[in-house]
């Protein structure tokens, strides 16, 4: 299966990929796209996290979203999409609404090596971020990818680069205000949001999936950098 990653990066780190376990909160448009490429690049320890159904309105930008998966659970849904592609994938689903009261708690049960944040709740985004400091677990956030157009402004980089973005822009603020001094990888894009006539985002079939394989590419690089170091 791995055959034509392993001729770039060798069987060392095809096995270290194996060995890394990564939780993924929020199975959306952005992290559907980042389970489905982190399972095709080889990591086989996956951790999935929602409490959503699949619904009509995913279609455009879910990878998980089709006719024949409306109004299942999408963690339910991501396993077997997992599986299919790998059936040595070690999945653990949660079906749970992460928020203050049990963040903290899911995460330190299964102490992943590495955790995505592809969660909406900006709440639910702080208690990520502070338990993955507090525990020193490697983390990465994504920021808004609605009521983009650009996928070529897509970038990674710390919160305190990020602009144009309501989001980072509100946890840049938390930041600064719990005086926290660590670096906060996230993928945000530098276009101006367009301006819709509600408060639902519009979105796109290439943004969300696009910000989904950034992450997993700095993912696997940055666990194919540490086998190297």
């Amino acid at each position: 299966m791995l055959s034509r990653l392993e001729k770039l990066i060798g069987i060392q780190n095809i096995d270290k990929l194996k060995q890394t376990s990564v939780m993924i909160i929020g199975i959306g448009g952005v992290g559907g796209y980042t389970v489905e490429a982190l399972v095709r690049s080889g990591i086989e320890n996956i951790i999935i996290v929602d409490h959503d159904l699949v619904d009509i309105t995913n279609k455009n930008r879910q990878i998980i979203a089709l006719d024949s998966t409306m109004g299942r659970k999408k963690v339910e849904v991501m396993k077997e999409r997992i599986l299919d592609i790998n059936q040595n994938c070690k999945v653990t689903t949660i079906d749970l609404f992460l928020d203050h009261q049990n963040t903290e708690d899911v995460i330190l049960k299964y102490h992943p090596d590495y955790i995505v944040d592809a969660c909406d709740t900006i709440t639910t985004k702080k208690e990520i971020i502070k338990t993955c400091i507090h525990q020193n677990i490697p983390i990465i956030s994504s920021m808004g990818t609605g009521n983009k157009l650009d996928p070529r402004k897509l970038r990674i980089d710390d919160i305190r680069k990020t602009s144009y973005d309501p989001l980072a822009k509100i946890l840049r603020k938390w930041i600064r205000e719990e005086n926290i001094k660590e670096k906060i990888p996230v993928l945000w894009s530098s276009e101006l949001p367009i301006k819709v006539q509600d408060r639902v985002p519009g979105s796109t079939s290439f943004v969300p999936s696009s910000a989904g394989l950034l992450i997993a590419s700095y993912l696997v690089n940055s666990i194919i950098k540490t086998s190297h170091e």
